[in-house]
């Protein structure tokens, strides 16, 4: 203990122990010698960690066995002390009894960031999502004769696309009203970007900013179906192959329906003629939509040239892989992987005024001059937006 002093047991040492006790200045942290000033700064009425010294529970002249050497614990005289206050004593304490209270909106305000971040109340989010696990385990979730699960799309597909179309190409979207909310309509959109990316962006376009919240069933190249991984999610996502049939069934079910007339010519075009329509083909989307009566809605994209500037094109590999193309680009195949990550482009889609197709009659569709003349109309509307769009357009990237 350090307020322990072993002291001889001779008459000469207990008298010069009985006058130093007398001495109150010496008890009181005089400055006399023998450290008197030590023996003060721990008076009976300090703590150390939570416990009273042993002058204040042992009286004067006691002695106290500490192991085999007996020591003896002075007692000094003990007197009440006021204990000074702090003035913001009452504000702390004020402060110590509000805070169940700032726990209690600190829970509250992380639960709500919570809840913006998964867009509504968690634990029913949470709750949702394990249904969708259950569901999808045991089999319990309906697909239509084209393989399209709209659920998996809505809650997982378009999930994965959104944060692409918000964050990354900051896509604005114009025009989207010009889809009809009911019914079967026909977009016909430019094609480009050496990846289809385009028409995933044109796809979470309808799907999140329509009135109605409609689907776009957008029709693919045999190529998109013979790949693995790819085949499945395409279906999955409601495309299907690029073909009369499946278009005019589509249709006069009221959906609606995508396509890209350019097709691998559009897509894998050279960045030299960017935003320059390729040739739309014979017209076969014009004659598909004058036997269902479909409007048409012409839809034009900006940003999507610039992803991935294609600087060349390697025929001879193309040829052995079996694809249209192989583009050469700044990063690709120079880079490796990272050189397959598109440029942060700024997106534009605008859709533009439906032109109507219901005023005809259906053996329209077999008139070569009217399909050429709406197969024209359409692609100069196209045309002219992209013209449109890239004046107003202040950079590539913002």
């Amino acid at each position: 203990m350090a307020d322990a002093k072993v002291i001889p047991f001779d008459e000469d040492t207990r008298a010069r122990r009985g006058a130093r006790a007398s001495d109150p200045a010496g008890a009181r942290g005089g400055s006399g010698e023998g450290g008197g000033g030590r023996r003060a700064a721990r008076s009976p009425g300090s703590r150390r960690k939570g416990k009273p010294g042993l002058a204040a529970v042992a009286p004067e002249g006691d002695e106290v066995r500490r192991g085999k050497r007996p020591v003896v614990v002075e007692a000094a005289e003990q007197e009440p002390r006021e204990v000074p206050v702090p003035e913001d004593a009452d504000a702390r304490s004020g402060a110590a009894g509000e805070l169940p209270a700032s726990l209690g909106a600190l829970t509250d305000a992380l639960g709500g960031a919570a809840d913006r971040l998964l867009g509504g109340r968690w634990d029913r989010r949470v709750a949702g999502g394990l249904a969708f696990l259950r569901r999808r385990i045991t089999g319990d979730y309906e697909v239509d004769e084209f393989g399209y699960d709209e659920e998996l799309t809505d809650q997982v597909l378009m999930s994965l696309l959104r944060p692409l179309f918000d964050s990354y190409f900051r896509v604005e979207v114009k025009g989207v009203e010009n889809i009809p909310a009911e019914g079967g309509a026909l977009v016909v959109a430019n094609h480009s970007g050496t990846l289809p990316l385009d028409a995933l962006m044109a796809q979470v376009a309808v799907h999140d900013h329509h009135p109605a919240g409609r689907h776009l069933r957008l029709l693919a190249a045999d190529l998109v179906f013979v790949l693995p991984v790819v085949n499945e999610l395409a279906r999955k996502a409601g495309h299907t192959l690029a073909c009369t049939e499946d278009a005019q069934l589509l249709l006069e079910r009221g959906e609606i329906v995508g396509v890209m007339p350019e097709g691998f010519k559009g897509l894998g075009k050279p960045f030299s003629d960017r935003y320059k329509l390729q040739r739309f083909g014979r017209g076969g989307f014009v004659s598909t939509a004058l036997r269902t009566g479909a409007p048409i809605v012409p839809c034009s994209i900006v940003g999507a040239e610039e992803i991935y500037p294609m600087v060349g094109n390697a025929k001879v590999l193309a040829r052995l892989l079996g694809f249209p193309y192989f583009p050469l680009t700044p990063t690709f195949p120079w880079l490796g992987p990272l050189g397959m990550v598109p440029l942060p482009t700024k997106w534009t889609i605008q859709f533009g005024e439906p032109i109507a197709t219901d005023g005809y009659a259906p053996e329209a569709a077999d008139d070569p001059m009217l399909v050429f003349n709406l197969t024209d109309q359409v692609r100069e509307t196209i045309q002219h937006t992209l013209y449109k769009l890239l004046v107003q357009r202040r950079s590539v990237f913002f």
